[in-house]
């Protein structure tokens, strides 16, 4: 279960002192607040998606919303891609009005005021729902990593440690949420499979508020900035969101949502080429500088491509587990949601494995390059969905198929996953130019976004009404994740040849 932003930053090698305050096991006593934070959070995000694009395309009968999956697809695109987006408004606004553990909990409160609203299975409050879960995200992620961060002023391996230890508490997250959340909503229903997420995030938000006194003193001093011409671009954004949302609710105005996914997609588009542009050309870099832009660029297409076929997980591969696979169990019928959980489990049992075999490599001089694991996670992405061909194959043939397809799908693919995912955020701050680090670190957001956005309108090319488009669709996205793969192996060298002095 890929989750970038929880990768730290580039770090020395040196073994840091302990870090000041309580000691549990080893690590700072805060590590184990911000683990569970994040394990509840990350409880409430999959569980919820879980069970999101089948809720929305479920009939109105049986108390889903009856969306058609073109437009549904859309929704999830855009609702995962503004998560990703609103993570860089989220930090610039701990960073510069409210503070790291400020907007911890107002991403909480968000989250759960979100769930509860989805858990009202209406319309119109289905979307405010989605909106204050995006917001919530986008305030939480990115500073919970953050305050992380801060448990470790001297950074070193002790760093390191830590944060491997709060990516497994992400993926126990979400491995929980996409097997306990579908069985609720199986059993009492989606108002309830919507209820449980808010009662994990309620969870995670109350023992944050009680023990975030173990947390770096630092973060508890940073005071609120009251000044209202800092609060201005957030008070405009926020009064041209509710004046939205109120025309939207009360019928004025009706939005498409697949044009307004492309739209999207453009617009990030254009953002990312200019500010590329701006840093090629005119931010005065030096020449080595300026030749690393080059290669964050390659690594920002080939990550997006990545992202639009991996992130298939929450539509299309979730609607064929519903539609097309025998999940007969001893005469129990499993929730297709569950099946996304498998992810989380192949990335818990795997990481300490690959994390072995680059250290291993490292050590014989034979680490793979950026380029060359890129490359990897390409392939690995696109044969995940060659898998995926040749069951719905079958299906046109008229057979519904074991979830062993899927299982193999998502065990390949997570396999790219280690492959790329864990390096991408690590290696743009290594190529940035120091005095552009987090510029560079929201780039690498807006790949994320602009490939989930991606995903969802892949998605729309399924028509459940016409069969062969879902093999023409796992096909499509084969070959491209190939291709990108091999494009990716025929640049490595020039691309190492950019990278002066970065390994």
């Amino acid at each position: 279960m890929n989750d970038a932003s929880a990768q730290p930053a580039e770090v020395d090698d040196t073994v840091a002192p302990n870090p000041p305050g309580e000691m549990l096991f080893g690590q700072p006593r805060g590590l184990a607040t911000l683990f569970f934070t994040e394990m509840w959070e990350r409880f409430t995000y999959y569980g919820m998606r879980a069970i999101l694009i089948l809720f929305m395309v479920s009939a109105v009968q049986t108390g889903g919303l009856g969306i058609d999956d073109r437009t549904a697809s859309s929704i999830y695109g855009l609702f995962v891609a503004g998560s990703y987006l609103l993570s860089l408004l989220g930090g610039w606004i701990a960073d510069r009005l409210i503070g790291g553990q400020r907007a911890v909990i107002a991403g909480g409160i968000f989250i759960m005021v979100g769930n509860v609203m989805l858990a009202f299975g209406v319309t119109q409050v289905f979307f405010l729902g989605l909106t204050s879960i995006a917001l919530g995200v986008g305030l939480l992620k990115p500073n919970v990593s953050a305050l992380v961060a801060n448990l470790y002023p001297a950074g070193g391996s002790r760093r390191d440690a830590g944060f491997s230890l709060f990516y497994m508490g992400i993926n126990v997250g979400a491995l929980l949420g996409a097997l306990l959340v579908p069985l609720c909503a199986a059993r009492f229903g989606w108002h309830s499979g919507f209820a449980l997420p808010a009662a994990g995030m309620l969870i995670g938000l109350t023992q944050f508020i009680l023990t975030r006194r173990y947390l770096s003193p630092t973060d508890l001093r940073v005071p609120v900035n009251w000044r209202l011409g800092a609060w201005l671009p957030i008070i405009a954004m926020a009064l041209a969101g509710v004046t939205i949302a109120a025309f939207v609710v009360s019928g004025a105005l009706r939005i498409d949502a697949p044009s307004v996914a492309r739209a999207s997609s453009w617009l990030i588009v254009s953002l990312t080429a200019g500010y590329f542009a701006y840093l090629a050309f005119f931010a005065g870099l030096t020449v080595p500088e300026r030749r690393r832009v080059y290669v964050m660029l390659a690594l920002f297409i080939a990550s997006t491509v990545y992202y639009a076929g991996i992130e298939q997980t929450g539509t299309s591969l979730t609607l064929f587990a519903e539609r097309y696979t025998d999940r007969s169990v001893f005469g129990w019928e499993m929730p297709a949601g569950i099946l996304q959980g498998v992810s989380s489990i192949f990335i818990i049992v795997f990481a300490p494995l690959f994390s072995a075999l680059w250290i291993m490599l490292g050590r014989l001089g034979k680490d793979p390059s950026t380029p060359l694991k890129f490359a990897a996670g390409l392939l690995l992405m696109g044969l995940g969905f060659l898998v995926m061909y040749v069951a719905s194959m079958r299906v046109i043939g008229g057979h519904r198929v074991l979830p062993t397809w899927l299982v193999f799908c998502y065990l390949v693919q997570m396999w790219g996953d280690l492959c790329l995912a864990p390096v991408g955020l690590s290696s743009m701050t290594k190529l940035a130019a120091p005095r552009f680090v987090g510029q560079v670190m929201g780039l690498w957001f807006l790949s994320i976004a602009l490939g989930n956005n991606l995903a969802a309108q892949l998605a729309t090319e399924y028509d459940a009404n016409n069969l062969a488009s879902l093999p023409a669709l796992f096909l499509k996205i084969c070959e491209w994740g190939v291709g990108a793969g091999c494009v990716m192996l025929a640049l490595n060298v020039p691309l190492k040849r950019l990278m002066t002095g970065v390994r």
